[in-house]
């Protein structure tokens, strides 16, 4: 268990950074802490709010059409209900015996025109006796239409059979407009003795006045019949009476027959062959077989559902906006201090120690900058303590370098300044060349102890006032290995060995002590070597009188690539023209 804890600590280290921006932090907690909770409740009230208001979509279209479905249905049985009242009085007259009867007529007449005058939506009424003759009121031009006719002939045949009728919508002309109308006829019986029948022709323009008004807003409201075909639709330029529509999903619920007597859905409606997702509701009208339909696109129904989102989504992105504001400059008036101190904490540790941090702040944060520029302070004032000591032993380690390159030339009057001349040029030619800083001094250090093996030489050969023999040369040659020899011990002047031990090899693999070739020499023994050399030729000698500087530097320059580095004579010349190497035969101090 603790080994695969273990492994799951290792995993998570490697996904997550290895350093994490304070600020980035704060800034996310302070989000979590204010945006997160403010988003979920925003998401639980607008998810509540959507629900709300698209129920109240759907309660607003049941409520239109059942509103429509009982305005019908109460008008069309106020009808029957009249018809009904004029049978019982037919009945009670006599009349009903032969409403052809001409005793009968006047008061007929009289009947049946008050009824269609007190008849609301009936534009005709016809009684007609078993062989099709009788009595009509109402509008003449009604009466001879030919559709009328035609529904007046279905009617009668089916009061025949002694069922009631109605007919499915079409249209007349009315007053010179067209208008949807249908017709409702009853029998006239005695004693089940078929004797006749009474018909009217109601006008269904409030049915078309009713579904304009509530056809508002993208929504639309129309009728059908049991056989899907349109009985009124409030646009007449778009639709017309009869109109097959059981294309459309929500006609085809209310033609199977499987829906209750009210039902909203959603479904898709193709026009021009694009698809559009709508809502619909169908309430029946059992007494007429009809169906009242209400659709409207689910994006208009919804319209206020969207927009309800849409004005939470933005109100909640303004909300993070301010929070991120106000999260991004509390956070920075947090970690900007905090990364000041860790500012002025890395120019501490690169040695700045002058740095100081300024921040104003009553709390910790203001105490551990105070803290922190005492700390400063403390440490500058020590550093300080400690350089000087540094360069005291540093000016105490260069004189001691001093007095033995010294002794080492006072061994030799010939060569008395030598090592310091030799220093100097070296560091001339080191610069001139651009070598590092610390290069420079360690090859002006090797330079001072170059000769310090001539310790290990007899006085007798060192001293000798006249050309060595090869026997006594051979001895002088072993001064740069026993001067390593003598240096090794010193830990601190071990990187300056290579100028002592082979400030004498030479490119072409002639020098000595080892016969090194070109790369195989170190550039601190090839600085070197231009300069004693130089240094050698310019100062008189047992064996030679001290030459020109510029006949040194010919003769320097004659066996470049043989034995030194055409790169270390290229600097001495310029060194040279440059004003920054000139000969000096006393003893220098370097």
């Amino acid at each position: 268990m603790r080994q695969l804890w273990a492994k799951l600590k290792q995993q998570a280290g490697r996904l997550l950074p290895r350093r994490i921006t304070l600020l980035y932090l704060v800034l996310a907690v302070l989000l979590a802490l204010s945006v997160i909770p403010l988003a979920v409740y925003g998401y639980l009230v607008s998810s509540s709010t959507r629900t709300k208001l698209q129920t109240n979509e759907q309660v607003l279209q049941t409520t239109v059409t059942r509103g429509i479905a009982e305005e019908t249905r109460l008008r069309v049985q106020s009808i029957k209900l009249q018809m009904e009242s004029l049978i019982r009085w037919l009945d009670s007259s006599g009349a009903l015996q032969n409403v052809a009867d001409p005793k009968h007529a006047e008061t007929l007449q009289r009947a049946t025109e008050g009824f269609v005058r007190g008849a609301e939506n009936v534009l005709f009424l016809a009684i007609y006796n078993p062989e099709q003759h009788g009595i009509a009121a109402g509008d003449p031009e009604v009466g001879r239409d030919a559709f009328v006719i035609q529904r007046l002939g279905d009617g009668f045949r089916t009061a025949q059979l002694g069922n009631a009728f109605h007919s499915g919508a079409f249209q007349v002309t009315v007053s010179g407009h067209a208008e949807p109308v249908m017709v409702i006829a009853r029998p006239l019986a005695t004693r089940a003795d078929f004797r006749g029948m009474v018909a009217v022709v109601i006008s269904l323009k409030f049915l078309r006045q009713r579904l304009q008004e509530t056809s508002r807003g993208d929504l639309v409201t129309y009728v059908v019949d049991r056989n899907g075909r349109l009985i009124v639709h409030p646009d007449e330029s778009k639709y017309t009476v009869n109109q097959d529509m059981s294309d459309v999903p929500i006609v085809q619920t209310f033609l199977a027959g499987t829906a209750r007597a009210s039902l909203t859905t959603s479904f898709t409606l193709y026009e021009n062959n694009k698809p559009t997702e709508m809502l619909g509701t169908q309430v029946a009208v059992p007494e007429l077989d009809w169906a009242v339909i209400a659709q409207k696109p689910v994006a208009k129904a919804y319209l206020e559902a969207n927009r309800m989102e849409q004005f939470a989504l933005a109100l909640a992105l303004v909300t993070i906006v301010l929070c991120v504001v106000a999260g991004y400059y509390s956070a920075r008036r947090l970690t900007t201090p905090l990364h000041t101190l860790a500012e002025s904490t890395r120019a501490i540790a690169k040695g700045d120690f002058s740095r100081r941090v300024s921040v104003t702040s009553r709390t910790e944060i203001g105490d551990l900058a105070a803290t922190f520029n005492v700390m400063a302070a403390d440490l500058e004032e020590y550093v300080e303590r400690l350089k000087q000591a540094a360069q005291e032993n540093h000016e105490l380690f260069l004189g001691s370098i001093r007095t033995l390159a010294a002794a080492i030339d006072e061994k030799d009057p010939y060569t008395r300044g030598h090592s310091g001349r030799v220093a100097k040029y070296s560091v001339t030619l080191a610069e001139t060349m651009g070598l590092p800083e610390e290069d420079v001094y360690k090859i002006r250090i090797s330079a001072l102890l170059h000769d310090v093996g001539k310790i290990g030489i007899d006085d007798r050969i060192l001293k000798k006032p006249a050309g060595l023999t090869n026997e006594e040369f051979e001895v002088m040659k072993q001064h740069p290995v026993k001067g390593a020899t003598i240096i090794r011990p010193v830990a601190k002047l071990h990187e300056m060995i290579p100028g002592i031990e082979l400030h004498h090899e030479s490119l072409d693999g002639r020098g000595y002590p080892y016969g090194l070739k070109a790369d195989e020499i170190p550039m601190m023994a090839r600085v070197i070597m231009v300069a004693d050399t130089l240094d050698a030729m310019t100062t008189n000698r047992p064996y030679q009188v001290a030459m020109e500087l510029d006949v040194a530097m010919e003769k320097i320059h004659a066996i470049i690539g043989k034995k030194f580095d055409p790169a270390v004579v290229d600097a001495l010349f310029a060194a040279v023209e440059a004003g920054k190497l000139k000969l000096t035969p006393q003893m220098v101090e370097v």
